[in-house]
C-alpha cells in the first residue's frame, strides 16, 4: 500500500485512541496491509486496553518481529505474559528489555513517536514481579533493592513495591500508560492535507505603471484606456518596446534591458521630449524612428 494510506490510517487510529475508541482505532489499523512496528504497538495497545490478552501479545510478537531490538516492545510484552500467568516468557523478555537498554539507564522514544521513557529500574522491577508470582520472595526483594539504585524518576514505586514484599504481597507489572502509542509525524501528517502551492499570483514588479493586476497576463480584461495612467489630456502617450539595453549615465537616466516595455508621454509643448516610465521611476528622453519603428533614445 502508499505511504500516504499508511498514514492516514495510522493517524486516524491514533485519533480514535485519544477518544478512547478502541474499536474505531482497531478498526482503521486492520485496514493496513502493510503494518510497521510502530502501528502494530498501536494495536497490541488497543487490544490491551480491551482487555484482550491473547490479540495482544500476537501484535506484540509481530512488532518485536519487525524490529527485534525494540527495548519498549519487550517491555510490553513481558508485562502482558506476566498478566497472563505465562511467567518464564515474561523473564525473558525482561532479560532482553534490559539488554537492548544497552546500559542506558533511559531510553527517551519521543523520537520515534512515543511519549514515553523507558528506564532501566522499570525492567527491574518487571523481573521482580515475575519473581513474586513464582514464589522466590528474597530473589525479588533483591532484584527491587538493585531497582532502587537505578536513576530515573521512580516517585517512591520501588519503596512501595519493597513494603509490599516484605507482608508477601503479589505485585502487579508496570506497563506503557494506556493511550500513549507511537504517533506519525506532525509534519507528515501536515503534508497530506491539500495545499496551494501556486498561491494567488501578485505582480511584484511589472512593466505597466500603477499596474494592480493580480493575475496571469492572458487573463487580463481588455479594453482600451484601461492601462493608462490619468494625465494631462494634451499629452499622447503609448508603450514602446526598447530595441537595445541601455545603461544609466548619470541619476538622471534609466537603465532598462533589452526588450523591456516602457509607457511613454509626449508633450507638443515640448518638442522631441518625452517622459518615460519604467520600473516605476520616471525620467525624459528622446524619442526617434528607425524604418519606421519607433525606439527610445534616453
Amino acid at each position: 500500500m502508499l505511504y500516504t494510506e499508511l498514514l492516514q490510517l495510522w493517524n486516524q487510529a491514533v485519533q480514535a485512541v485519544d477518544k478512547r475508541d478502541w474499536e474505531g482505532a482497531l478498526s482503521k489499523l486492520n485496514q493496513i496491509t502493510e503494518p510497521t512496528s510502530r502501528t502494530l504497538f498501536v494495536t497490541a495497545s488497543a487490544y490491551l486496553a480491551l482487555g484482550q490478552l491473547e490479540p495482544a501479545v500476537k501484535a506484540l510478537d509481530q512488532v518485536i518481529a519487525k524490529d527485534e531490538r525494540l527495548a519498549v516492545g519487550f517491555f510490553q510484552r513481558a508485562g502482558v505474559h506476566t498478566l497472563n500467568g505465562r511467567l518464564e516468557e515474561a523473564l525473558s523478555d525482561c532479560i532482553w528489555a534490559q539488554k537492548y537498554m544497552r546500559d542506558n539507564s533511559v531510553i527517551d522514544y519521543r523520537q520515534l513517536g512515543l511519549r514515553y521513557k523507558l528506564y532501566s529500574w522499570q525492567v527491574l522491577y518487571n523481573a521482580a514481579v515475575v519473581h513474586c508470582r513464582l514464589g522466590l520472595w528474597e530473589k525479588a526483594g533483591s532484584i527491587l533493592e538493585k531497582a532502587s539504585k537505578e536513576k530515573g524518576g521512580r516517585a517512591g514505586t520501588v519503596e512501595v513495591a519493597l513494603e509490599s514484599l516484605s507482608r508477601k504481597e503479589i505485585l502487579d507489572p508496570l506497563l506503557v500508560p494506556e493511550g500513549e502509542v507511537f504517533r506519525p509525524r506532525k509534519q507528515d501528517i501536515e503534508q497530506l492535507q491539500q495545499r496551494d502551492f501556486l498561491g494567488k499570483a501578485k505582480v511584484i514588479s511589472s512593466m505597466i505603471p500603477n499596474d494592480d493586476f493580480g493575475g496571469f497576463e492572458p487573463l487580463r480584461m481588455q479594453k482600451p484606456g484601461y492601462y493608462e495612467p490619468k494625465g494631462d489630456p494634451s499629452q499622447d502617450s503609448c508603450y514602446m518596446r526598447l530595441r537595445s539595453p541601455y545603461m544609466a549615465h548619470g541619476p538622471e537616466e534609466l537603465s532598462v534591458p533589452g526588450g523591456s516595455i516602457v509607457f511613454v508621454f509626449s508633450n507638443a509643448n515640448a518638442e522631441g521630449l518625452v517622459t518615460v516610465i519604467y520600473d516605476g521611476q520616471v525620467r525624459r528622453g528622446t524619442l526617434g524612428v528607425d524604418n519606421d519603428q519607433c525606439f527610445l533614445i534616453l
